[in-house]
Formats: structure tokens, sequence, C-alpha cells
């Protein structure tokens, strides 16, 4: 039997089992509470996974495909509630936290889940949806504690293991996970398990190369990307607990609690964004500038030095203040998401930290490539895993992707689907590559109009325009990213508006303060990420093509001017 057999015939129920007897008593997952660790067992978090999905089927009549939700911040729980929904045979649709009521609705409404897990921290939102949403039926907390007394939580369910659990069909949807929509609308892209099961299975080489001392002691990872993101859920998640590994959770992002915990618990590796890595960069960088002379002196020359060194372990010696400040045990880390600064890459590899540079998008389950055979070329996001065919567009440098991790489609969006993969099975990504004479994949560009964050986030200029469009004192808008040239965030790009307003607007002499008041009112309906932080007030018509699209391109080059 081929391994392309062997993926479609797995029983992921079984899967599941096995990975909870395996490691049994191992610590599968942890947070850090007010008085210490809330640890779970593999055997302790397969337990409460049965618990959660006995509920749905037996007590509330949860049926095969019904959408369930969960609104809260990454924690245990999180994954107790998604593998339930597997167990029960439902869809998952993790929300993010950071969105905005309105556009939460949008999302619900979309999917219409029966039942909403939600944390105490959001409970208050969960309960106005509810009230609004005839299609929610449960709202069950997710925490031991609830904030309020009188409200069901996972952990007051009758204690119940033993259910007939639902076996579903490979092909059929085990995530649907929203991302920012080009028409103003989000989009529920459809992971499959035979979608995930591709990737864990694509991945397994790059464990080997990473930990290759997997098997002989246990490993540890902190996690600090949200839950809800693909990225977190499928690799450091899913794929982590495949292996049998130790993950811990922060709701911290400074520097000093992020490396005071990896010493507590002898992190060994971490799933990053760029971002986090410029930060920690620069934390480290500040350590150093306010030490004694002689000490950066010594820094310095270490830091030159290790430019010749081919090998980790001498540059780790070199650097052993530092790596002791990241508890000793410190390997590297994936970072995606966003790309990658080069020179925050290098810093880190010449420490002796290792970066692997990889490459996603939500359709393809997440992961495209992870570079893990030449880190010395961080420019390169890898070979692309062997579950995909990949090709280049050879009139517009577009990356095309075919293969078993792609999605199954956008949720009821039959017209959507078929715009990004066409009749032969490619998926067009809207990202310009190319691909070397090795297999290696660079990314060069990007054809449609989505905007990067430095942290990852994707932001569409169309969804943002949606909103901003409904004044009545804008003749013309135009969202677009726009890329700072100094400072922290040099190079990264920001979402900015270009407005051009109304006569009557124009002709009052506070026409500047007027727009960007009625900018920030508008922009109440979005997440804060997605708000306009830069916006430029024009006089002139913008420019557009005879088909009456707006010049892109033409518009960044006024702005940089101004």
């Amino acid at each position: 039997m081929n391994k392309k057999n062997q993926i479609k015939t797995r029983n992921i129920l079984t899967f599941l089992e096995n990975k909870t007897q395996n490691f049994e008593n191992k610590i599968a997952l942890s947070t850090k509470v007010q008085f210490g660790w809330k640890e779970f067992t593999y055997k302790g978090i397969g337990l409460l996974s049965r618990k959660i999905a006995n509920w749905m089927i037996n007590d509330i009549n949860l049926t095969k495909g019904d959408r369930v939700a969960i609104l809260c911040e990454s924690k245990p729980e999180f994954g107790a509630c998604f593998f339930a929904s597997v167990l029960a045979g439902a869809i998952f649709t993790p929300l993010d936290i950071k969105l905005t009521l309105h556009e939460l609705r949008i999302i619900l409404t979309d999917c219409k889940p029966k039942v909403l897990f939600v944390s105490n921290q959001y409970f208050e939102q969960a309960l106005i949806l509810k009230n609004e949403l005839d299609f929610i039926k449960h709202v069950i907390l997710i925490d031991e504690t609830p904030s309020k007394s009188g409200f069901t939580t996972i952990y007051g369910l009758d204690n119940k293991y033993d259910s007939k659990f639902r076996r579903p069909h490979l092909r059929s949807t085990a995530i649907l996970i929203y991302t920012s929509g080009t028409t103003g609308a989000p989009k529920g892209v459809e992971i499959t398990y035979l979608n995930m099961l591709t990737q864990i299975e694509s991945l397994e080489w790059v464990r080997d190369v990473v930990f290759p001392e997997y098997g002989k002691t246990d490993i540890a990872v902190l996690s600090i990307l949200p839950m809800n993101h693909l990225f977190e859920l499928t690799v450091g998640f899913t794929l982590f607990m495949n292996w049998g590994l130790s993950i811990y959770y922060t709701n911290s992002l400074r520097p000093n609690d992020i490396l005071n915990m990896m010493c507590e618990k002898n992190i060994k590796f971490m799933i990053v964004v760029p971002a986090f890595l410029k930060l920690l960069k620069s934390s480290i960088e500040s350590k150093i500038n306010s030490a004694h002379p002689a000490k950066k002196i010594t820094f310095k020359i270490a830091y030159h030095l290790a430019k010749f060194i081919p090998f980790t372990s001498i540059k780790r010696l070199l650097f052993k203040n530092i790596h002791t400040r990241f508890g000793g045990n410190f390997k590297g880390c994936i970072t995606g998401g966003a790309p990658l600064d080069i020179e925050v890459g290098r810093f880190f590899e010449r420490i002796g930290i290792e970066i692997y540079n990889g490459y996603g998008l939500t359709e393809t389950s997440p992961v495209v490539s992870v570079n893990c055979d030449d880190r010395k070329n961080l420019a390169s996001v890898g070979r692309p895993l062997k579950c995909f065919e990949a090709k280049i567009d050879p009139q517009t440098n577009e990356l095309l992707l075919r293969g078993l991790s792609v999605m199954k489609g956008y949720y009821n969006r039959e017209d959507l689907t078929k715009q990004v993969i066409d009749e032969d099975g490619w998926l067009h990504t809207g990202d310009m590559a190319k691909i070397d004479k090795r297999g290696f994949l660079y990314i060069t560009g990007r054809i449609k109009n989505m905007i990067v964050l430095s942290g990852g986030k994707k932001v569409f200029p169309e969804e943002v325009e949606a909103v901003l469009e409904k004044s009545e004192l804008f003749k013309e808008i135009c969202v677009l990213g726009h890329s700072k040239i100094q400072g922290a965030k040099d190079g990264c790009e920001e979402v900015a508006a270009v407005v051009l307003p109304t006569d009557s607007v124009l002709e009052k002499e506070n026409y500047e303060q007027i727009v960007r008041n009625e900018i920030k009112i508008l922009s109440n309906q979005l997440a804060p990420y997605k708000r306009p932080t830069n916006i430029f007030i024009v006089k002139d018509p913008l420019p557009r093509t005879t088909t009456r699209k707006v010049k892109r391109n033409k518009l960044k080059e006024i702005i940089s001017a101004k």
C-alpha cells in the first residue's frame, strides 16, 4: 500500500486513541495560573475531551456535521474542546478574540454554530451574541470556576467517558477557520481530516532534523501564538501532540516574562512570527548596551568571530550568558506568517539559536515549506513539502500549488473557491515566487492586495474599505499597505487609508481633523489591527485604470513622496 492510500484509509479516532495511550502519563498541556502551573497529562486531556464529546452527543444531541465555535485565549481546555469536536463528528470553528462583536456576528451568522465554548474572559461577549443569534443553543464555559454562578462549565459535566464516538470521513470538514475576505466579508476555509493528517505525515521529517534527540528525552515547547490561528492549531498543537511533546502556554508577550518561563520549564523550541523575533533581538541588544563597557566589547568580538564558525555548539559556548538567560536548553524556532527580516534571522543564527524559515497559507492547511535543509540561506522558505506539487506561472510569477493539503474550499462559497482553485486543482496563492535549481522556494512579492502586518496578521484592504466607504464625508477611499522606513518597524507594513473628502468637507478649515475623527468612529467596527494607522488626505481624484480600478502601486508612490 502506497503512502497516499495509507493516509486515505486511516481512522482518525484510532489515531487519537493511540496518542493518548502512547504518551499516557507525560505532561501534554500546561498553563500558568495564579498559584503555579495547571498541568494535563495526555491521559487527562483525553478524558476531558471524551467527557465533553459525550455531552455533545448524548445530552444536547449534536448531530454529525454540526458546527461548534470557541472564543477563548490559548489554554489547555481549548485543545480538549477541539478533540471533543472530532470525537463528536462536529466541525470546529475557532474565533479570533481580537474581533469586534460586529465582526463576530458576521462569522457566526455564516457558520451558525449550535455550541459556543467560551472562557471567563469573553463570557459577556458570548452572552450578547447568544441573545442576538437564535441558532446558538448552548454557551458553555471552559474554565474550572465560572465567573458567574448558574452557568455550566465543561468541568461540571457528567463524568461519562464512553460513548459511541463518530468516525468522520477523511474528506469531511474538521476545521472551519475564517480569514478576512476580499469582498468585505470573511471567508470560511474548510480544512478536512485528510488535510490535517497529510500535514502531520509530511512534517514528520522536520522532527528528525529539529529534534535529533527525540525519543531519548522529554521535549518542552512554549506556545505564544493564539490557537485560533491555523498555524498554531495545526503545528503548535496537533503536530506537537502527535510527537508527544509537552506544550506550555503563556498569556504574556513581554520578553522578560517569556525568558523567565523558558528557564522555569526548560523550553526547547517555539513557533513564532517574525515580529516576536525582532522584539526579542531588541531586548537582547538593550541588555548588552546597558552592560559594562568591557562586556560590550567582549560581545562585539565574539559576534564578529561567530560569523566564521560553522558549528552551533561552539556558538552557544561563545554566548553562554545569553543561552543561560534562555534556560540553557533552548534550540530555536520555526517562524512564519510574515516575511522574515534576514538581518534578524542572522543575528539569532550567529549567537547559536537556530531559525527555520517557513511559508504557508490558511488554504494549504497551512504549512507549504520549512527551511530545515539550508538555514544559511535565510531568504528561502525551503523546499515545498512532499505532499505538494508546486509550479510558477510563467506570465505572472505566481506560485501555484496542488496536493492533499489544499483546502476543501470556502464554506458555502463555491464562487470564491473557483476563483482560487482552477479546474486542474491548482491553488493560486496570490504570492509571487521563484524556485531555484535545487527546488528551494523564494517568496518575492504578492499579487493580491493583502497587507501582512509585522505580527503576521493579514488584512484585506477591501474589508476595511467596505466599512469606511459608508461615510458620506468621503468621495473616494483606498486602503493599502504602507511600509515604515525608520524606527523599530522599519520595513514593516501598516494599514494606510488614502481619502479624498467631499468638496463640502474640504472647504472647512479643520477638514483633516474631520476626516480623522470619521475614520476613528467607523473603525470601531473593525478589530484594532485592521484599523488604519496612517491616514493620507488628498485633494485630487485617485489614479485609476480605464476600467476604474485604483492604481495601487501608483498611489503608493504618491503617498511615499509625502
